[in-house]
């Protein structure tokens, strides 16, 4: 455990399962992590005609870039996170660089530590895909990075077919502010195609990509995924009655009203 600048990293070990904990909320465990970073990026990755350059903001794990790493159309990977200490962490420890493949050290890959609405202000853009995995929207300072504004200014720094991809909460759990980041992106530009996975770990769990026009499966996906298949991808785009579509307001930077809908809906879950 260590507390650095920005957060307290707890990483957690019950014999193969390697669990890590930001602020106390479990970010991954090794028995499924990879159920949650297949689904997070190659129904956008896959479905992208020539994702040559590609941005992953959060994500200091490294998790998401292995496998934004397994296209080999990806030339050029740039990920953004705030906290040194997690790229360090993620870099030079022998077990979680093992987990990871090796990303952080990849030479297409470059790390940049930094606030990511701030980077974005002044990034030069032209991004096919990028992949957005930040923590839940817990507090202020987290949720401003769901909000229209940013959800606008990365619009801006995407190339004129690009596509996102973002980590959206449960929309089982925490359905109303599922579906407020869903159609918070949808304020900001977005054509949106909302769906989810389970993961044992969080339970049901959900996702949004952003895209110039109507979102369409792809009909190839990388060899070596452990969960995703072409044929079972468009069935993650459906939803059942308990996590269907409900009213949410947009989350902008003077109301914030996800973070209020994210701690009403988890305090129920945790009680």
């Amino acid at each position: 455990s260590k507390t650095s600048t920005y957060q307290r990293i707890v990483l957690t070990r019950w014999k193969d399962d390697w669990r890590l904990f930001l602020g106390g909320h479990l970010q991954f465990s090794t028995m499924d992590e990879y159920r949650y970073h297949e689904t997070l990026v190659h129904p956008a990755l896959s479905a992208h005609s020539a994702p040559r350059r590609v941005l992953i903001l959060g994500g200091g794990d490294g998790l998401a870039a292995r496998e934004v790493l397994r296209d080999p159309r990806v030339k050029e990977v740039t990920l953004v996170d705030l906290d040194p200490e997690m790229t360090k962490l993620f870099s030079t420890h022998p077990q979680l660089s093992r987990l990871n493949g090796g990303s952080l050290q990849d030479p297409r890959v470059v790390v940049v530590n930094a606030d990511a609405f701030k980077w974005l202000e002044t990034s030069l853009g032209g991004f096919d895909v990028a992949v957005v995995d930040f923590p839940d929207p817990s507090n202020f300072a987290v949720g401003k990075l769901f909000s229209a504004p940013f959800y606008r200014l990365l619009k801006r720094r995407m190339a004129k077919d690009g596509i996102v991809a973002v980590q959206a909460t449960s929309p089982l759990f925490a359905r109303r502010s599922y579906w407020c980041i869903e159609r918070t992106m949808a304020d900001a530009g977005w054509k949106t195609a909302p769906y989810h996975a389970y993961v044992p770990s969080f339970g049901e769990w959900g996702f949004v990509i952003g895209a110039p026009g109507p979102y369409r499966p792809p009909l190839r996906l990388p060899e070596g995924l452990r969960f995703l298949t072409t044929a079972t991808l468009p069935s993650l785009f459906e939803f059942p009655s308990d996590m269907a579509r409900v009213d949410a307001d947009v989350n902008r930077l003077d109301t914030q009203a996800l973070v209020r809908y994210y701690e009403a809906e988890w305090e129920k879950v945790v009680q």
